[in-house]
């Protein structure tokens, strides 16, 4: 059965979440879109499980992105999985996808299945440490599907993600946990910018990975 999303209001008072109960989400974003986070969506053996593999699994490589008309290689590693007509540009790089694999497509099934929605790629990020992060993005591109919400989950170590809104700036965060699922809902990606923050405390490796759909 599809989730229907909370009623709960967004505190922008005190927009920083450290979320502990594992049954109803915390709404990170509520206006302007909707961001919901549920904490251990996979329990710790499942994540534990989920992150050995495809750490070990899958054929990392180093991201590159377009700067200023040049390619910049960053130190975080990437995989773009998906379905073969589902190429995808962003940061001026076209990415080929990968084939899924069993693990991948039973947590697309397992995701389809709580939110409603199918889902045909995912994008892995792995953050090797709290020195490697994501700077203020939408992930907005002509490709991707404006009506199906992004489902991203965390593996690995504990790290702290933003939004900021478009026009007023106002900001809201929250940590994302090992098996956490964060869903963004649309049109969050038309109105707010998300990043992940560096910081120095966090000496492990992250997996991240958003599933999404393409349009071809």
């Amino acid at each position: 059965m599809a989730h229907s999303p909370s009623n709960q209001s967004t505190d922008m008072q005190n927009p920083l979440f450290d979320y502990q109960d594992t049954t109803e989400p915390a709404v990170v974003v509520a206006r302007d879109g909707r961001a919901e986070y549920f904490n251990r969506f996979y329990d710790a053996d499942e994540s534990n499980h989920l992150y050995k593999n495809l750490l070990d699994s899958l054929p990392w490589e180093v991201d590159e992105i377009k700067m200023f008309g040049k390619l910049v290689k960053t130190a975080r590693k990437v995989v773009w999985v998906g379905d073969p007509v589902c190429a995808y540009t962003y940061s001026g790089v076209q990415k080929t996808p990968q084939a899924w694999t069993n693990e991948l497509l039973q947590m697309k099934h397992k995701l389809e299945q709580f939110t409603g929605h199918t889902y045909n790629s995912c994008l892995l990020n792995l953050y090797h440490s709290g020195a490697e992060g994501m700077g203020w993005h939408s992930d907005d591109e002509k490709e991707l599907d404006p009506t199906t919400p992004i489902a991203s989950v965390s593996l690995g170590a504990r790290r702290k993600f933003a939004f900021r809104h478009k026009q007023d700036k106002t900001t809201s965060s929250v940590f994302l946990e090992h098996g956490g699922l964060l869903i963004m809902h649309p049109p969050i990606q038309e109105y707010w910018q998300h990043g992940l923050l560096k910081t120095k405390t966090v000496i492990d490796p992250r997996i991240n990975l958003t599933f999404r759909k393409i349009l071809y």
